[in-house]
């Protein structure tokens, strides 16, 4: 008889084997977790579509980050939902919007143990819910567009954020944001740049999260990456890079995880990628049906993603996968 010179299942046969040879290692130090806060409410409400993920009033936001600090998980991103919207998204860029309250409140009571990160856009304050500034024509106007980033970004700043994170998907939104916060003598603000951030059909439940309605049943592939293309999306990352981003991100995560990788291979900065609001509530449907098995389901799901090359994944699940880690690899 016969044997293979190698067997390759001798190495997977217990935990402590396993854990030696793994050449991915998910930490909660991975995980970044989107936290939403809503203007005007008295408790945090429950989203239909998002188990299990709360729009916050300040105060249980700031409960939440200290929860998610006790875990390991280094940063949160903020998104803000006001309690009004207007054409120009004049809340975003607001002092006492209800973002730059929530930023101030992070900070005063975690001081530098958390990273904070806030999404930098303008759909959640327009009342049109397009990314930028609508022009007479009904288009979105580029250049007016990134004048206003560059007032948030400021806003966000000074208000308290590490890194802003400006997903609008403008031409030359990288750039404008990185004079102003040089102008503005905030020059230590990272930026975390949606660089391929896809029109993907991923994004329902944060709509419904943040209280977005695209005006006249209209969609944001006039400005959103393409789900087709993938060389695109590399010039998008590397024009991105050479206008001062810090960071870059790959949006949605899973049906794009080809595009990750690439991105990985490309340039030299760190890489995030977001496991976006459908992805969470797909996986978490088919759990309350019991159709998988949840837990494990999301340590393969997130894992996938640090495999495909992300140094960095924001995802619903960051609390609950810090929970299920083995501190042995954490």
């Amino acid at each position: 008889m016969s044997y293979p010179a190698r067997r390759m299942r001798r190495l997977r046969r217990t935990p402590a084997l396993r854990r030696m040879v793994a050449e991915t290692a998910l930490r909660p130090a991975d995980l970044v977790a989107p936290l939403f806060v809503r203007d005007g409410i008295d408790e945090p409400e429950p989203i239909a579509s998002l188990p299990g993920v709360l729009q916050h009033t300040v105060a249980s936001l700031v409960l939440e980050a200290k929860h998610l600090a006790t875990l390991g998980v280094p940063a949160v991103m903020v998104f803000g939902v006001p309690a009004t919207k207007d054409a120009a998204g004049s809340g975003a860029s607001d002092a006492d919007g209800i973002a730059q309250v929530a930023l101030r409140a992070l900070r005063d009571a975690l001081g530098d143990a958390l990273v904070l990160v806030a999404d930098l856009c303008l759909c959640e304050y327009t009342d049109h819910g397009h990314c930028g500034l609508v022009d007479a024509a009904g288009g979105i106007d580029n250049d007016a567009t990134l004048e206003r980033y560059a007032e948030v970004a400021l806003a966000q700043a000074a208000a308290g954020a590490d890194i802003v994170a400006p997903s609008g998907m403008m031409d030359g939104q990288v750039g404008a944001i990185r004079a102003a916060l040089e102008g503005g003598g905030l020059a230590g603000t990272a930026i975390l740049a949606y660089a391929a951030k896809y029109a993907s059909s991923f994004y329902g439940p944060f709509r419904e999260a943040v209280d977005v309605t695209i005006a006249g049943g209209g969609d944001r592939r006039g400005y959103q990456q393409d789900p087709a293309n993938l060389r695109e999306a590399l010039a998008e990352v590397r024009l991105d890079v050479a206008e001062g981003a810090d960071l870059v991100m790959v949006k949605p995560a899973l049906p794009y995880l080809d595009v990750l990788a690439a991105v990985r291979a490309e340039v030299d900065v760190p890489v995030a990628a977001y496991h976006v609001s459908g992805e969470y509530a797909m996986l978490a449907a088919a759990a309350e049906r019991g159709w998988i098995d949840r837990s494990a389901a999301a340590l393969e799901v997130v894992g996938s993603i640090k495999r495909a090359g992300a140094d960095v994944v924001l995802t619903y699940l960051a609390g609950e996968l810090a929970e299920l880690l083995d501190p042995v690899r954490g």
